[in-house]
C-alpha cells in the first residue's frame, strides 16, 4: 500500500532533484496537513484556493494568477506551473490533482534568446511553435460515472468533457518522469542519472467497460 507518508517523501525528493539539476527556477516545498475525520492533505506550502483553475475563463487568466500567487509546486524554467495535490483518509487515498500548467508565452525567453540557445538543454521549451496546453491527471471516485468520470482520468486542455480513462491513480515518480520525459526531453537525458524516480503504483481502478475504449495503463 502506498501511504500519504510514501507519497510526502517522494514530492519531497522530486524537489530535491529539480532543485540540484536547476530544471525549476521557484519552487514551494511539499507539506503534510492532519484535519477532522482522519484525513491528511498533502499540498505545498502558502497553498491557495486552486478553484480558479478549474473556472470557465481564458487560460492566460487562469496562469497569471497562480503565478502571482505562487500556487504551485514547482514553476520549471520555461515558467510552467506543476501542482501535485493529494488526500487521503483512514490510510486511503480519496483523491489527487496532479497538473501541469504551462507557459502561455516564451517572452523572456524570446526577448534574450542568446541566453538559452547556448545551451540544448533549453531547446524543447524555447520553440517558437509551442501550443501551450495545460494538462491535469485526477483521482476523484466520489464522482464516479462509467465512462463518462471514470475514477482516474486524464484532461487535456479546457475541455469540460474531456476525460481519459487511466487504469489507476497516479503518484508523483510516475507523474514527473511523464512530464519531465515527453515536455523537457533534453534536460531529461541530460540528468537522467539524477532523475531516476523508482516506479511506485496504485492499485487498478478502471473498469472492465473503461477497458474496452482508448485509455492510458499504467504498469
Amino acid at each position: 500500500m502506498i501511504s500519504s507518508n510514501n507519497i510526502y517523501q517522494e514530492i519531497q525528493n522530486i524537489t530535491s532533484k529539480l532543485i540540484q539539476c536547476s530544471l525549476c527556477n521557484e519552487q514551494n516545498f511539499p507539506s503534510q496537513q492532519n484535519s477532522s475525520g482522519n484525513k491528511v492533505i498533502i499540498s505545498y506550502s502558502n497553498m491557495q484556493d486552486f478553484s480558479i483553475a478549474l473556472r470557465n475563463i481564458p487560460y492566460k487568466d487562469i496562469y497569471q494568477e497562480l503565478d502571482k500567487n505562487k500556487n504551485y509546486n514547482f514553476k520549471m524554467l520555461d515558467g510552467a506551473l506543476i501542482q501535485l495535490l493529494y488526500s487521503y483518509q483512514k490510510n486511503k487515498l480519496i483523491s489527487h490533482r496532479l497538473a501541469f500548467f504551462p507557459s502561455p508565452d516564451l517572452e523572456s525567453f524570446h526577448n534574450e534568446p542568446e541566453i538559452y540557445e547556448e545551451d540544448e538543454i533549453y531547446a524543447d521549451i524555447i520553440a517558437k511553435d509551442i501550443l501551450p496546453t495545460p494538462i491535469r491527471f485526477d483521482y476523484d471516485p466520489k464522482s464516479f460515472k462509467e465512462i463518462d468520470h471514470p475514477k482516474s482520468h486524464l484532461t487535456l486542455g479546457q475541455f469540460k468533457n474531456c476525460r481519459i480513462p487511466v487504469s489507476s491513480p497516479i503518484t508523483p515518480n510516475v507523474f514527473m518522469k511523464f512530464i519531465l520525459q515527453n515536455f523537457y526531453h533534453t534536460a531529461f537525458k541530460r540528468h537522467e542519472s539524477e532523475l531516476s524516480f523508482p516506479k511506485t503504483l496504485f492499485d487498478n481502478t478502471i473498469t472492465a467497460q473503461e477497458k474496452e475504449i482508448l485509455h492510458i495503463a499504467i504498469e
